[in-house]
Order: structure tokens, then sequence, then C-alpha cells
């Protein structure tokens, strides 16, 4: 049999999830993965990297890179390392070239339903180190000794073992910008721009329409290529507006994600975010014929706690041409995160199917 070639897209914490879930289908499926990993950050440690070095932001590709890392002890203690993040100095041990800036809020603290790392504010032994994960620091060294992205997450996939191939959705960064009604409390009916991923994900108003900047940004030559190529393209869990979105939002990416012939999974989020609040379940699925009309969907992946009433969920599938499936794939403990095996096990049937 030959491998099924899947395409998982996102960014942060949702998209590690799915590709968590796909590792597990693995023993009775045979996976070709490739994900496509959103480049807007511009928050915490990729923020600064982003503003300081130029280049794309790491954290989301990291994330991905980690998430499918083999399963070797040398290449599980690699992928610690990649997610180790520097501590602040000891108090009275500033280091050299100390500047004060802790991490911000954002790359993956919060990321995607994440909670914060508490890194935010180091003051007293602060250095540049401070709040930078191992892995961006790699990802951003490999990207400037070897001049390509792409080249530089392969080189980085050798080191950890992947067990899938990680790409970004362009080679350059992209903005990106919503209109907001109510960002401001105390003007709850008045509409502005928020600017960037992380403002846009933290905010409390509603989003009213999305962009990215530039407007066209080139799309990665070889996320197009596997696209084609793709038995199953999956969309979600993640943050919809700042992960899920932006790739129906690159021409290029769209165009490939609507003339393929691959079939299209949407696997929907436990709970709803900050920049997601008022969203309802259904409200969702409708984002992603509102940015690509053209869109068809095959299958909904959803957990029946989270989606309450199925039917507004079943009827929205139905418009994008896709059939509603529920399963359990939430973790036990009753927190909003998706559970790898379980998730897995409810992908085994979907991506297993014959047409």
């Amino acid at each position: 049999m030959t491998a099924r070639r899947v395409v998982a897209f996102g960014g942060g914490h949702g998209l590690s999830a799915s590709l968590r879930a796909l590792r597990h289908c693995a023993p009775e499926l045979d996976l070709d993965i490739t994900a496509v990993v959103t480049v807007g950050d511009d928050g915490g440690s990729s923020g600064r990297l982003r503003a300081e070095r130029g280049g794309l932001p790491p954290g989301d590709l990291r994330q991905a890179l980690v998430a499918l890392a083999g399963d070797h002890p040398a290449t599980r203690r690699s992928a610690g390392l990649f997610q180790h993040r520097f501590a602040a100095a000891p108090v009275g041990v500033p280091g050299p070239g100390a500047t004060g800036q802790g991490l911000a809020a954002g790359d993956d603290a919060g990321r995607d339903g994440a909670a914060p790392r508490g890194t935010d504010g180091a003051s007293a032994g602060t250095d540049g180190l401070t709040g930078h994960a191992v892995g961006n620091l790699v990802l951003c060294g490999l990207m400037e000794l070897l001049g390509d992205p792409v080249a530089a997450l392969e080189h980085a996939g050798a080191m950890l073992g992947a067990v899938g191939r990680v790409l970004p959705m362009s080679r350059q960064p992209v903005g990106i910008e919503a209109r907001v009604r109510g960002a401001d409390p105390a003007a709850p009916d008045e509409v502005c721009t928020v600017s960037g991923q992380h403002q846009v994900a933290v905010t409390t108003g509603r989003v009213e329409s999305l962009r990215l900047t530039p407007s066209a940004p080139p799309a990665c030559a070889e996320a197009i290529e596997a696209i084609r190529a793709a038995d199953w393209l999956i969309f979600g869990p993640g943050s919809w507006y700042t992960s899920v979105l932006p790739h129906l939002l690159v021409p290029q990416l769209a165009d490939a994600i609507v003339s393929t012939s691959a079939r299209r999974l949407v696997t929907l989020n436990l709970a709803a975010e900050k920049e997601t609040l008022g969203l309802s379940v259904a409200d969702h699925l409708a984002a992603l014929h509102w940015y690509l009309p053209e869109l068809k969907v095959d299958l909904v992946l959803a957990d029946a706690k989270a989606v309450g009433d199925p039917e507004p969920v079943e009827r929205a599938a139905e418009s994008l041409g896709a059939r509603l499936v529920l399963a359990p794939v939430a973790v036990v403990d009753g927190t909003p995160r998706h559970d790898p095996a379980a998730l897995g096990a409810a992908l085994v049937p979907v991506l297993g199917a014959d047409r």
C-alpha cells in the first residue's frame, strides 16, 4: 500500500496537537506527513528574533518540528533541548549584553490556548538570552547559515529525526491585521484596526475581518507541491484567526487548496479563545467559507461535548459539503486540550477510508 500523503495547516500548539495525533496513526496507517506553518508570529522570542535579525519567526516552526521528532532517546533529548527556554540569570549576575528586555507574551506563551509560561516581564538578572527557546536560536542560525528557510528546516528535521516535513507557508514573514469591534472596552461599538498576530490573538473585541500584509505574499513553492500531491489536507485545531485562516489568505496557497484532488478535513477547537469570543462552533466553519468561498470540505471532526447541540454545526458543515464526525478527542481532565492519542484514534478510520 502506498503512503497516504497528509498536509496539516496551522501554527502553535494547535498544529502540534494535530501532528502528534498523526504520529499516533502511524502503527495503522502509512502516512507521509507535511506541516505547513504560519509565519506571522510577532510576540515573545520569535518576535524579538524577527525584529532584531529579520527572517521568519521560528517559534511555530520549532513547535512543529518537535511534534514530529523521532522516538530515539538521542532525538528526544534534542527535542527537549529545542524546547528549553533560557530563564533569567540569577539576581546579581546580569550577564554580558544585558538589555532588561523580558519575553513579551507571544511565541508559544499563550499560542493556541496554551497557558503563558510565566516568563513575561523578567527584570533582575535579565540578559539577551532570557526568554529565548534554544530551538528558535538554532533555526535562526540555520536560516542565516544556509540562506534558505526550507533548507534550514530540513537540516533541523534531520537533527531531530523528524518523521515528517515542516514547511513555512511563505519564505517571507507576514503581518496580520484585523478590523475589530470593541477592542477598546470603553467604546464597544467602535471598529478599529489591530495590528500584529499577538495583538489579534489577545484582543477582547470581536474580529470582523482579517488580512495579511503584504496582501499577497509569495507561497512557499514546496508547500504548493505538497498540496497538489496530497491525499488529505487537515485544517485545525488552533487559533482560528492567527493560525488557521492565514493560509487561506495567501493567494497561491488558496488556489492550490481549492484545486487539488485531495480530500479536506477540518478539526474544530474545544473552546473559544480570546480572538474568537462570541464566535459559535458553527461560526468557525462559516469563517472558512467567508475567506475562501470556493473551499469544499469532506469531513468536519469535533468533540461531542464541545459541540453541544450538533444541529447548527451539522448545517454549517453541510454548507461546505462536509459530513460532521463526532468523537471524544479531548483530554480526560476536562481542560480544553486535544488528546493526541484520542485524536489519532479518531483520525485512523477517517484517513484510512477509501474514496
